[in-house]
């Protein structure tokens, strides 16, 4: 095979990958598109037949859901969401470091059980956090925050454990010799050397803490709820108001979105600086 002939194949697989990649954002991206236009549209206008992006754009479904305790379930969101992640992310890191540097009986074992211990379904340790959380009077914003807690730790702490393998010794060695001190050590070398890590964890993290529903139905009461249960309010007997709902949602997603393009960031620029640094 020439040049021309490899050069030719080469350009085709490139056409062909991000052709691709086009067509899965687009599939992505339409059911976003799809519930921005329903949620711009009037109850009739909805229901009258077919579906078209031309329409008279009407704000009326954001008037009445802001209107109503939307803005009660987003601020507890973000308090749970937000604490919940910072905390995760606290000892997360703090776990994993201690379990790729120290060595300690059982640490194999911890290891690999902190992963196993994230494939439990939530739904399966609501009750269980119900009954234990309750007789302590930590359920609900509090309750939330510490079960989201739990429900990420493991996980973050696998995640961050991998990244922490990845950062040589001999850099902590040679901190050490300088008289570096192990907390300064640890905040000053380590911490920043994870930025990546700390990122992609904090992405999982807050999406979970953001839109898991079972945990909140349970461990909320009517002053606590937050955005997914609040959201799930608009499905009643009566019927489902979907302008209003489309428009819950898209305020919902909103949040999630600029959180992951910002986290994501830190992602980027931490390969970055790796691969020139390297």
């Amino acid at each position: 095979m020439g040049p021309e002939a490899f050069a030719r194949e080469e350009q085709a697989g490139d056409s062909f990958r991000i052709g691709a990649v086009a067509l899965l954002a687009a599939l992505s991206v339409l059911p976003i598109l799809v519930m921005l236009s329903t949620s711009l549209k009037t109850q009739r206008q909805i229901f009258s037949g077919g579906f078209s992006f031309l329409m008279l754009p009407t704000f009326e479904n954001y008037r009445q859901v802001l209107e109503g305790r939307f803005l009660g379930y987003l601020g507890n969101s973000i308090v749970v969401s937000v604490i919940a992640t910072v905390v995760t992310l606290v000892f997360g890191t703090m776990c994993a470091y201690a379990i790729s540097r120290f060595t300690f009986s059982g640490r194999s074992p911890i290891a690999i059980s902190t992963l196993l211990v994230r494939t439990i379904p939530p739904a399966v340790l609501a009750i269980p956090a119900y009954f234990i959380l309750t007789p302590l009077h930590l359920d609900g914003l509090a309750g939330l925050t510490i079960s989201y807690v739990a429900l990420n730790l493991p996980f973050t702490i696998w995640l961050l454990y991998g990244f922490i393998e990845q950062v040589p010794t001999e850099l902590e060695e040679a901190a050490t010799v300088d008289g570096c001190g192990p907390f300064r050590l640890f905040f000053t070398l380590i911490v920043p050397l994870l930025k990546p890590g700390l990122a992609a964890a904090a992405i999982f993290t807050f999406r979970i803490a953001w839109n898991e529903l079972v945990l909140a139905s349970i461990l909320t009461n009517r002053t606590s709820r937050t955005l997914p249960y609040g959201v799930y309010l608009f499905i009643t007997d009566v019927g489902i108001d979907w302008g209003q709902l489309m428009a819950a949602g898209m305020l919902v997603a909103l949040p999630p979105l600029v959180f992951t393009f910002v986290a994501a960031r830190q992602i980027i620029m931490g390969l970055t600086d790796g691969a020139v640094k390297g």
